[in-house]
């Protein structure tokens, strides 16, 4: 226990959690062992493309390869060649480096480019730039942390992101503000050609952070989880591979612009939430629910996508993606996403396994549930 974590102390380290909305998206988030691509079925397209994928390696970037080519495309890999070198042995790979190594990719010509792997603006503007007059489009894959501090609920695209960091409150402001700027850098460099996509919590097979997956694994392995809040709290999500077909779909179709990307389409309570993964699990584990947010900060309690709707967090589950929905975007049922979440994490090492990266651990929830229930019956 913690007993000094205040709520402020409690909103601030769910806070967190928003300068890491996309982790994994690029290369620095690392791969994991039997992570898969999208395995869905894809028809080919009907013109093919010459797609480069800055990054590819990471969570998102090979369920966007193998769909693209599944779909009949050319990929080409821009990567420094350090994560998971052998994941696509044959495709062509431009080895390089974001920060000071864009060489490779002069003197190239490609139908559009994704851009997974950078959060520095500099970054962003060097190799959009580079790219202007050598590619078709430029997706950049940014995020709804844009929109921190969520003081506002149903945020579209025509809210616009701050673009100037507030030291006080840390990664979450400057995270956003990285990301916005970055937008800009695509956009100046590209525009109408420009597709910036913002995904929310991103879920599914080969999460390195374990955010969604905890809850699956936790309702399989445990008779009695904590329930967050109140069942009403929104939650938001999206499936990897819902996010990366639709992605190589946009660049098909030429479209460009602006895109919030989370589900589901209609609102959905936690309570929904971990019934419908209970049930895509067939998990008959009880739910004790706890809406006493100190409590649940004395104890450090995390369980994404469920953030305490308050404060610079108000309106961070209800991300308006109803522009992205009218693009084609399809959602798949969340029961799908859990029984998928649950057997990948179930091929990994044992060791892997026993390190549960987000959530409470077996021991400290079961303490969390005790002390909340001898608290509330004396």
């Amino acid at each position: 226990m913690h007993p000094s974590i205040t709520r402020r102390d409690f909103a601030r380290l769910s806070a967190l959690a928003v300068g890491t909305l996309a982790v994994g998206a690029g290369c620095g988030g690392g791969t994991e062992e039997g992570a898969g691509a999208a395995t869905d079925t894809a028809d080919a397209s009907p013109r093919p493309l010459d797609i480069l994928v800055l990054g590819g390696t990471g969570f998102i970037g090979p369920h966007q390869v193998q769909y693209a080519l599944d779909r009949g495309h050319s990929v080409t890999l821009f990567n420094r060649g350090q994560s998971a070198p052998d994941r696509f042995p044959d495709l062509e790979t431009i080895i390089g480096d974001r920060e000071n190594d864009l060489e490779g990719l002069r003197g190239r010509q490609w139908d559009a480019v994704i851009d997974n792997s950078a959060t520095n603006p500099e970054w962003v503007r060097a190799s959009a730039q580079l790219l202007a007059d050598s590619a078709g489009r430029y997706l950049y894959v940014s995020s709804t942390g844009v929109f921190f501090p969520y003081l506002t609920t149903g945020a579209d695209e025509s809210v616009e992101p701050l673009l100037e960091k507030d030291p006080e409150k840390g990664m979450s402001s400057s995270y956003g503000v990285d990301k916005a700027l970055s937008e800009d850098e695509v956009e100046d460099a590209f525009g109408d050609r420009a597709v910036v996509v913002r995904p929310h919590f991103i879920a599914g097979p080969g999460d390195p952070t374990d955010r969604f997956t905890s809850w699956p694994v936790r309702l399989a392995d445990r008779s009695e989880v904590v329930g967050p809040g109140t069942p009403e709290d929104p939650v938001q999500y999206i499936d990897v591979r819902d996010l990366t077909s639709w992605m190589v779909r946009l660049l098909e179709n030429e479209v460009g612009g602006v895109f919030n990307a989370g589900g589901p389409a209609e609102r959905q309570g936690v309570g929904e939430f971990i019934r419908r993964v209970a049930a895509g699990i067939g998990s008959t584990a009880e739910v004790t629910w706890i809406d006493d947010l100190d409590f649940l900060g004395e104890h450090q309690f995390s369980a994404v996508p469920w953030i305490p709707p308050e404060g610079d967090l108000l309106g961070m589950a209800t991300v308006n993606s109803d522009k992205a929905l009218s693009q084609g975007l399809v959602l798949r049922p969340v029961e799908e996403t859990a029984r998928d979440s649950l057997e990948w994490f179930r091929s990994q090492p044992e060791e892997r396994q026993a390190e549960l990266r987000h959530g409470p651990d077996a021991e400290a929830e079961a303490q969390m549930l005790a002390a909340w229930k001898a608290r509330t019956n004396a």
